[in-house]
């Protein structure tokens, strides 16, 4: 028997805003969710596209010394130099495109609904893929403070990871939904249970 048409919906959000807990509140119902993230991660392990890609561009001094790589030698390397920057996304993004691609038609196959988490998805120009897109949203404050923790990053050091992200009130454009994570996980996650409730209607 045919199935139905898949849903796809898209999440994304500023940095520490608040993805994560939206992700792990979708699991929770049973939900596949394709985390950009963790795909990168993979395509990034040793023998990896990605991996062998920026090796192959940057050497060794990306490189542990048990030959994985170094995500923060990465980071260093790349974070604030924008001729660097452009570099490490025109290499990487390709890459990214085709296995998220790939793993999203995977998914349509046996998925009624099914969401992908990603960070870069108005700024990369995935709209097009997702029937809706969910926003995170969180005040500049609360966002810095939560990646300063999180990261164990200076505040120039955040200050400098937030600048390099389009701002927040340009992506409102882009919503379907808005979730505000400026209250607690609680009331994060009650938004995301409404939303799901409204998807769940025929």
């Amino acid at each position: 028997m045919p199935k139905t048409m898949t849903k796809i919906v898209g999440i994304t959000g500023g940095i520490a805003s608040g993805k994560s807990t939206v992700v792990a509140q979708l699991r929770k119902h049973g939900y596949q969710v394709i985390d950009a993230d963790q795909v990168v991660h993979d395509l990034q392990k040793k023998g990896g596209r990605l991996y062998q890609a920026l090796f192959d561009w940057l050497g060794d001094a990306i490189l542990q010394d048990n030959g994985e790589l170094d995500r923060q030698a990465l980071g260093q390397a790349i974070f604030g130099n924008q001729e660097m920057m452009a570099k490490s996304s025109a290499l990487q993004n390709d890459i990214i495109r085709q296995e998220l691609a790939q793993r999203r038609q995977e998914l349509a196959k046996t998925e009624s609904l099914f969401f992908m988490d990603i960070p870069l998805l108005i700024e990369l120009d995935y709209v097009g893929w997702f029937d809706a897109i969910w926003l995170v949203v969180v005040d500049d404050e609360t966002q810095l403070n939560r990646l300063m923790a999180r990261n164990h990053l200076t505040l120039a050091e955040a200050k400098k990871r937030m600048a390099s992200q389009m701002p927040t009130k340009e992506k409102l454009a882009y919503a379907d939904h808005i979730l505000d994570n400026n209250g607690d996980k609680a009331a994060l996650e009650k938004q995301v249970e409404a939303l799901l409730t409204d998807l769940s209607q025929p």
